[in-house]
């Protein structure tokens, strides 16, 4: 049975922020995957963009986990996460060449719970399978500038078109453009398509298919002679797949890419400029 990805990801999505000591906070966006190990159990890892992180200069994150009360309610209830160790180094695991990390985390069981499969990550035969190209439409959760949908830190869902052409294979086109506006705060949020697709080689007579899966996690702003320009950068969830390998082998081989710069004028939406008050 294929799981509704929007309700599913909202409930994994999480708000990850450091206080700066200052009065204000760095806030960024990461989502929670399982996978299963080799002894058939789930581990729950936690992705993001990797300048979230690197961008935290403390060594504990505060992850925004949220709890269901008996009586309907919601309580915002965030744990500290370490991401560096007594010396500073990074306890986390990152591409080599995208901004993309994963740490596996201890989280509460109602998360652990949440967490999306491994299997919804799309692979290059993803886009080919359903036909996804410009103009189709993708939805992604985060905090922009630190702000939640509600009290109980839920994430914001929004909408946008696919921006570029081509986006597959990720080999050739790691990254993605998406139209929609990106904020501080945005970075590490998923990306995904869920509903129906369009009819199948444009044929009407075959029906259309339900689709779900995650297209990739946003990491970038299209900002030109310092303007934005209301654009996000995705970077292919076949990126984050290999971050997952790594976890487990650290010497698991990567894409090489064909460039690795995204475009002239690109900037990330990097999580030091999410700083809002506490």
């Amino acid at each position: 049975m294929v799981m509704d990805l929007s309700v599913q990801l909202m409930q994994a999505t999480v708000q990850l922020e450091q206080p700066l000591g200052n009065g204000t906070r760095t806030v960024g966006t990461g989502f929670l995957i399982s996978e299963i190990t080799p002894d058939g159990k789930p581990h729950t890892i936690l992705v993001t963009a990797n300048h979230v992180f690197e961008k935290m200069p403390g060594g504990d994150a505060r992850v925004g986990y949220r709890i269901a009360n008996p009586d309907g309610s919601w309580s915002y209830t965030p744990q500290l996460l370490k991401i560096r160790d007594g010396q500073g180094h990074a306890l986390w695991t990152h591409h080599p060449s995208r901004d993309v990390a994963a740490i596996s985390i201890t989280a509460p069981a109602a998360f652990a719970k949440a967490a999306i499969p491994e299997d919804y990550l799309a692979a290059d035969e993803t886009f080919a399978k359903y036909e996804v190209g410009a103009g189709d439409q993708m939805m992604t959760l985060g905090f922009p500038r630190g702000l939640a949908a509600n009290p109980a830190g839920f994430p914001i869902l929004r909408a946008g078109r696919v921006a570029s052409f081509p986006i597959a294979p990720a080999k050739m086109f790691p990254t993605f453009l998406l139209d929609f506006a990106v904020f501080p705060g945005n970075s590490g949020g998923p990306v995904f398509m869920s509903g129906p697709t369009r009819h199948a080689s444009n044929d009407p007579a075959q029906p259309r298919q339900d689709v779900e899966f995650i297209a990739g996690l946003l990491t970038q702003q299209v900002e030109l002679n310092s303007e934005r320009l209301d654009i996000g950068i995705v970077t292919n969830a076949r990126y984050i797949r290999e971050t997952l390998d790594l976890i487990k082998d650290p010497r698991a081989p990567t894409t090489e890419v064909a460039s690795q710069s995204v475009m002239t004028g690109a900037r990330a939406a990097s999580a030091e400029e999410a700083a809002s008050p506490e």
